[in-house]
């Protein structure tokens, strides 16, 4: 699977656009000086959180969780070399949002809270984000855990335990059948 079918593939599944994708697909590092991450760093404590952020969306089961395929270290890659200044603000300042939203629901941090606590918050972000998508104008930013989510799910399903454990992989498929008889619960196919 190319780059842009997995962008393509992930966008279906959100149902729109991903932010940055457009960067990411002539190779991130553009020459413009509004796209890329114009001092912007992330700690390893902020791979780390957003590992958390990723696990609790994608949860390790009897397949690999989000932490497992390294998303939090794709998410700050995408961020800092494929996202607009505006974009990355909104991000970073998400990151705050989310750990001050933890610490009002919960009482404590986001890394503090139990597994059905960042559950609970991050379904209520979700709620909230989808209704500040369908209210918002054209030229408002997008909404920070939209963000989240998506490259979650982007970094995820183009990271190898993702493509290969979570998704049916076959490196060679062999001949091309247009018309396969599917089974209810099975694996949706990764493609090369």
């Amino acid at each position: 699977m190319n780059r842009r079918e997995a962008i393509s593939r992930v966008s279906l599944l959100l149902g729109g656009t991903i932010l940055g994708a457009e960067a990411f697909l002539a190779g991130c590092r553009q020459p413009d000086k509004n796209i890329g991450g114009a001092g912007i760093n992330f700690s390893n404590d902020d791979v780390a959180f957003l590992d958390e952020v990723a696990e609790t969306i994608l949860p390790a089961t009897d397949t690999p969780g989000a932490k497992e395929a390294k998303v939090g270290d794709f998410m700050t890659r995408i961020v800092r070399d494929c996202y607009t200044e505006k974009d990355q603000k909104v991000f970073v300042d998400g990151m705050q949002k989310l750990n001050e939203a933890s610490k009002k629901k919960n009482g404590h941090s986001f890394l503090d809270a139990s597994a059905q606590e960042r559950h609970d918050l991050l379904v209520d972000l979700d709620k909230e984000q989808k209704q500040y998508t369908d209210k918002k104008k054209e030229g408002d930013p997008p909404h920070y855990f939209r963000l989240m989510k998506e490259l979650t799910l982007w970094g995820y399903f183009t990271s190898e335990p993702g493509a290969t454990k979570a998704l049916r992989y076959v490196a060679v498929p062999g001949k091309y059948q247009g018309c396969i008889d599917y089974k209810k619960g099975e694996k949706a196919w990764a493609t090369t």
